[in-house]
């Protein structure tokens, strides 16, 4: 298990190195700029959120009360955090989608040495971007469906954060994990099912890619890295378990 785990992180890695190849690097600067524009506008919301709601709070306590202030606000800025952290983990892939498919499949050619890949161009986004955006929508029903009771866990100490770091781990290599297989006709629940049949792999990976984005500056690279980890991860890892009937030559 902990090979696994160890393994699962060092596709992060590799991933961050891929972003460089020259087959791969024209396909990372939208996702880059996606995400530092989300992860910018977040943190600045989410800055005068906390202010105002502190300040319209602290409006209806006594005054004698106003250290309570030195609680909400820690409070706020928890639950905020958590907000961004994973609402800029989603609305980025939600954004980038498009174009973290073709980052997925420029990763896959230039490690298969595959010619067969088509060309990034604007007139294909049209007409993927439904399907896409629906395969992106199932993706957050089902992290909706399980954070919001976590949420409730998240106050209890010690267990609740842990559960939610874990959880946020999961939904890390299965947001990334759509690109490479997504490529291949696999749908989500199939993903996960592979991801489930490695679940110590994936659990590393997705551990390495959430730690990855609390990095400041880094985390910039973060989707990017983890679109191109993730692909390699599944072309050395899980391709061969791919169902003969749902895969495809890229």
């Amino acid at each position: 298990m902990l090979a696994d785990l160890l393994g699962g992180a060092r596709y992060l890695l590799i991933g961050l190195r891929l972003l460089w190849r020259p087959r791969v690097r024209t396909f990372v600067v939208i996702p880059l700029a996606i995400s530092a524009a989300v992860f910018t506008g977040g943190i600045w919301l989410a800055w005068h959120w906390i202010g105002a709601l502190t300040e319209q709070m602290m409006q209806h306590v006594p005054q004698w009360m106003a250290w309570l202030r030195y609680l909400v606000w820690p409070l706020f800025t928890l639950i905020a955090l958590v907000l961004v952290f994973f609402g800029f983990n989603l609305i980025a892939n939600l954004a980038g989608a498009p174009f973290n498919g073709w980052l997925a499949e420029a990763v896959e050619t230039h490690l298969t040495g595959s010619t067969q890949t088509p060309p990034m161009t604007w007139r294909q986004l049209p007409a993927e971007i439904g399907a896409i955006l629906r395969a992106e929508l199932r993706k957050l029903l089902y992290i909706a469906l399980w954070s919001i009771p976590l949420l409730l866990l998240l106050f209890i100490p010690v267990l609740g954060p842990a559960l939610w770091f874990l959880w946020g781990a999961w939904t890390f290599a299965c947001n990334y994990a759509d690109y490479p297989m997504g490529n291949h006709g696999l749908k989500f629940p199939e993903q996960r099912r592979m991801l489930a049949g490695r679940r110590a792999l994936a659990m590393g990976f997705g551990i390495a890619s959430l730690l990855l984005t609390l990095v400041p500056v880094l985390n910039f690279l973060a989707m990017p890295a983890s679109v191109a980890g993730m692909t390699a991860l599944y072309l050395a890892e899980l391709r061969a378990a791919t169902p003969a009937e749902t895969h495809t030559e890229p």
